[in-house]
């Protein structure tokens, strides 16, 4: 698997990426870094302990993330739940919770097939 074809798989722009980064080296680097980035588990225990404020600040973090790396889908649902979480738990939030899992699932499923391409 190419770097473009995992960013096609994660539903992202490569070369917005590329634009922001200036080489193939550095967006590899960051896009194999950001499955050890611990926002979403922290986002998600967040959202099972009830601690909303702190939910907001992780799902800010991985809105500004997928920003900087053109994960175009996640940061789309991630930044809705940003909002949502903004004043608190709302019940609009739900769903989008839903969504930035599926959402990171499918970014994290491409990020491991392309690293595994690279071992292979």
């Amino acid at each position: 698997m190419t770097l473009q074809e995992c960013y096609a798989a994660l539903g992202g722009d490569y070369e917005d990426a590329k634009g922001r980064l200036r080489s193939d080296r550095l967006v590899q680097k960051f896009v194999l870094k950001f499955l050890a980035d611990g926002s979403f588990d922290l986002l998600c225990q967040s959202l099972e302990a009830g601690n909303y404020e702190e939910a907001f600040r992780a799902s800010h973090t991985i809105k500004g993330m997928c920003q900087n790396l053109g994960f175009t889908q996640l940061q789309e649902s991630s930044t809705q739940l940003t909002e949502a979480l903004r004043d608190g738990w709302t019940p609009e939030a739900a769903p989008l919770v839903e969504q930035v899992k599926a959402d990171y699932q499918k970014t994290a499923e491409a990020i491991r097939a392309f690293e595994s391409s690279l071992e292979a």
